[in-house]
Parts: C-alpha cells; sequence; structure tokens
C-alpha cells in the first residue's frame, strides 16, 4: 500500500523515526518491520497487551448485548406472554420489531461513531439499551413491549459493527480475523450464561410482586447500565491518543499498521465513500453471506428455550439444558477460529461448519424423540456460530477505505439482519414439537450460505489473480504515488 510517512495518524514528520519513514512508504504487503529492532518493543508481547487491554472490555459488552436481545426467549416460557395478554403471533412482531429498528439504525450508528470517538460512543449506545432493557421489565400490555422491543434494536444497532471497525484501527487485517472471532464468541458464552442466570432469576417469582420473567428484564438491564457507566473509564479510542501505550508503542502501531492496511491514513469523513461501499457488488455479498447465517442464528438463540420446551421438558429443565449447545458452540467457534488463522482461508471455514449446522437441522426434523432432537440443537449450534464469527470478519479484511469499511460492516449487518427479520415469524406455537417451517427455513438458509461463499469465494480469488497478472493496473495512471485507491487499487489483495 503506497502510504506515506505523511499519513501517519497525526505525528508531524520530525516526530516519526527515519526507519518508520522509510517503512511506511513501501506498498502494502511488501513491508517487514522488525518493531524489536526499530524501537526496542516486542511484538508478540505488544500483541498480548492490545488483547489484554482491548478484547475483554468489548466482549463484555457484546455479551451483554446479546444478553439483553436474547433473554426475550427465556422471559416467553417463564409467563411473558400470558401476563401481557398477547398471542403468540403478537409476541413473534415483537421479535421482529427488534431487527426492524436494528436494521435501520444500523449505518448512520456507524457514521456517528466515524464522525466521534469510540470512548464516547460505545458506552452510550450500552447505557442506552440497558435502559431500555430495564423498562422491558416493567412494560404492562403489548404497546409497551412492542415499543421497548424496537428501540432496543436501534440502541443495540451500533455495537457490533462499531466494534469491527475499531478493531481494524488497531490490528492488521491478518490479526482482526481472530479477534473478532474471539469478541463474537460471546454470543454463545451469552447463551450459556443466560440460560444459567435465567434459571436463577425465575426462582425470585413473587418478590416485590414481579413474576420471574421480570426480573429477568430488570436485572439483567440494571447490569448492562452499570457496566457502561464504568465502560466510559476502559474503553479506549484509537492508537494515537490511546493512554495505555508508550510513546514507543504507539509508533510500532503506526509502522505495523502503515505498511499493512489504511489505518494510519488521516482520512476524512465523505459521503463519496459512503457511496463507494454502497455501489460495491462485492459488499453486497458480504452482506448477502451474514443474512443466510443470521436467520438460523437468531432463531436458534431467540427460539431455543422454546424448542426445548416443545421437546416435552419444564420450563426450569429447558433454562438449563441450553447451556450445552452454547457451550459446545463457544468452544468450536474458537476452534474453528484458530484453524482459519492458521490456514489463512476464509471461505471453507464459512462453509464447513455451515453444512454441519445442516445436519443438526435434518436430526431436528426427522426425529420425533425429545433426547435426539435435542442432540440436533447441539449440532445446529456447533455450525452455526463459528460459521457466522468468519462471515463478520471478512469485510473488516476486505474493505479498504475508513468510511467505506465503516459504511459496509453496518450494510452487511443490516443486510444480514433481514433474514432475522424474516426468522422472527417462523416459529409458531401451533407447529411445534417438530417445527417444520422454522427448521427447514433454517436448513435451506445455510445451504443458501454455503453457495453465497463459494461464488463470493470464487470471486475474490479471480480478482486477486487478475492483479497479480498486472490487468487492473491501469487504474495506477495518473495517479500519484502516495495516493491510495482503496480495495480498488491493484495493489490490494483480498483475503479468500
Amino acid at each position: 500500500m503506497a502510504t506515506t510517512e505523511k499519513q501517519l495518524s497525526s505525528q508531524s514528520l520530525d516526530d516519526v523515526p527515519p526507519k518508520e519513514k522509510d517503512v511506511a512508504a513501501l506498498p502494502l504487503s511488501d513491508a517487514t518491520v522488525d518493531i524489536e529492532t526499530t524501537y526496542g518493543v516486542n511484538e508478540k508481547a505488544l500483541l498480548r497487551k492490545l488483547d489484554y487491554k482491548l478484547l475483554p472490555a468489548l466482549t463484555l459488552l457484546y455479551l451483554l448485548s446479546f444478553l439483553d436481545r436474547s433473554n426475550v426467549g427465556n422471559a416467553r416460557v417463564e409467563g411473558l406472554v400470558t401476563d401481557l395478554h398477547m398471542t403468540g403471533n403478537q409476541y413473534l412482531t415483537g421479535l421482529t420489531l427488534y431487527f426492524i429498528g436494528y436494521v435501520l439504525f444500523e449505518i448512520p450508528c456507524n457514521v456517528v461513531l466515524k464522525l466521534t470517538s469510540p470512548k464516547i460512543w460505545l458506552p452510550t449506545l450500552t447505557l442506552a439499551w440497558g435502559i431500555v432493557a430495564t423498562l422491558l421489565g416493567v412494560t404492562q400490555n403489548m404497546a409497551g413491549f412492542f415499543a421497548a422491543r424496537f428501540f432496543l434494536g436501534v440502541t443495540e444497532s451500533g455495537l457490533f459493527p462499531g466494534v469491527v471497525f475499531y478493531l481494524s484501527m488497531w490490528y492488521k487485517r491478518e490479526e482482526q480475523h481472530y479477534r473478532i472471532s474471539l469478541f463474537f464468541s460471546a454470543a454463545s458464552l451469552a447463551g450459556a450464561f443466560g440460560g444459567v442466570l435465567a434459571w436463577g432469576i425465575a426462582h425470585m417469582r413473587g418478590v416485590g410482586g414481579l413474576n420471574g420473567w421480570r426480573w429477568i428484564f430488570i436485572l439483567e438491564g440494571i447490569l448492562t447500565v452499570l457496566v457502561s457507566l464504568a465502560a466510559y473509564f476502559f474503553i479506549a479510542n484509537y492508537p494515537s491518543t490511546a493512554k495505555f501505550l508508550t510513546d514507543k508503542e504507539r509508533a510500532s502501531i503506526h509502522t505495523r499498521l502503515a505498511s499493512n492496511s489504511d489505518a494510519t491514513r488521516n482520512e476524512a469523513f465523505t459521503w463519496q465513500n459512503v457511496r463507494l461501499a454502497l455501489s460495491d457488488p462485492k459488499v453486497w455479498l458480504y452482506g448477502l453471506g451474514f443474512h443466510t447465517m443470521s436467520l438460523p442464528l437468531y432463531t436458534l438463540s431467540l427460539f431455543l428455550p422454546t424448542i426445548i420446551t416443545e421437546l416435552g421438558y419444564t420450563a426450569a429443565q429447558a433454562q438449563l439444558l441450553t447451556v450445552p449447545p452454547y457451550a459446545v458452540a463457544f468452544v468450536t467457534t474458537l476452534a474453528v477460529a484458530v484453524a482459519s488463522e492458521k490456514l489463512k482461508i476464509r471461505a471453507p471455514f464459512i462453509m464447513g461448519p455451515a453444512s454441519f449446522a445442516v445436519i443438526g437441522y435434518i436430526i431436528l426434523l426427522s426425529s420425533e424423540k425429545a433426547g435426539v432432537a435435542y442432540v440436533g440443537t447441539i449440532f445446529a449450534a456447533a455450525g452455526i456460530y463459528p460459521a457466522t464469527a468468519i462471515v463478520l470478519s471478512w469485510p473488516a479484511n476486505n474493505v479498504s477505505g475508513q468510511t467505506k469499511r465503516a459504511t459496509a460492516n453496518a450494510m452487511q449487518i443490516s443486510i444480514g439482519n433481514l433474514g432475522a427479520v424474516l426468522g422472527t415469524q417462523l416459529y409458531r406455537s401451533r407447529d411445534g414439537p417438530r417445527f417444520f417451517v422454522g427448521h427447514g427455513f433454517a436448513m435451506g438458509y445455510l445451504c443458501m450460505n454455503v453457495i453465497v461463499v463459494g461464488s463470493l469465494w470464487a470471486i475474490l480469488r479471480a480478482e486477486n489473480a487478475r492483479r497479480d497478472r498486472g490487468e487492473r493496473n491501469d487504474r495506477l495512471v495518473g495517479v500519484a504515488t502516495d495516493e491510495w485507491l482503496g480495495d480498488d487499487d491493484p495493489r490490494w489483495r483480498f483475503q479468500t
């Protein structure tokens, strides 16, 4: 990447060591920097420090986000629908409204992140959805439930794409995938943790004159509010201003990123760069890749307690039985991420787990025995979560241009969650225990995911081959050596 020394964050040329100037001027992927020789900073130790400072805090926020959106499934089996005098279909409408709010505000939230800062925006989002989540516990009727679910979607919409963009400003391209997968693993942890928590909180039934499902929302919402207030102090901004870094570590990060991505460029926000994302067919395919995963992902997370209850288990048993599928999913998410990182390939590690999840739905659709069908939920979770983690990291690795990447990340989640909007209407009470419509759609979507990801894989490999042959070099005619064309630049290579 033809990044020059004058593009290194907000530092002046006099502040940049000579060796850093030389590295910054090298094209992308051609620079090999010995950070320890240049700055006396051990690169592995620096990465461990970044992981320790960044990932636990971000993962905690996402765990709370997924917990606050999916605990409605736990609340349902504890009497939410009965107490609010709703039908099963009206409950499903409430689930749909969450994703409508989520989709509508995805891109605006990431634009706000670009215009403000992570240290302010991410905790503010967390505070907002924590308040809404708490209010779910005191709503008295269907209208209140609908409004709270819609605004929960609005307030949660900016976290995941915002964090994906944020991590791309700290780590090299090949380092982001594992970190995003680790971050996403909080979703499966939230499922496991949420089942145990819901089982315990449900025993508060009658405390304060409130049913157990209300305490699930109230206590988990208050927890989110408290964490959000602390987050203003433990969420860092970008490397150029992060207080936990020494000057040498800061310079090391800039040097590493300058030769690898666009993270050190001082790119101003423009609507033209937003339009670049909207007009790129590959960005839409990344979105379709998540779209075909979001339906099975969210139908499983929202309806797993109901699915297990319909197999003949009690509400208390169902809360606890949600734990094993999520625990297995957590392990497979990390294992698949490590394997993908070591082999430096993405697409096969999306298609493989998606195919594995298909087996789970075949079991769910074909077996009438409760124990066997329950095993199907474990297979489904074990495949859905690792595949989703990798598909979500793909545009962060492959889209260049900060505003374009922020927009692409938001577009992917928006397009993806349209699948979730459909999924919320598929698991109707009268369809249990086999849920042919819901399970059938989930299985079909997973098969579509294999086709979409396989097609995108072929497109990216073909484009890389064209650039290797020099067929895109005409784009550099009349372009200054220090100008970067984003992922349209023929010096850029896509990760496949």
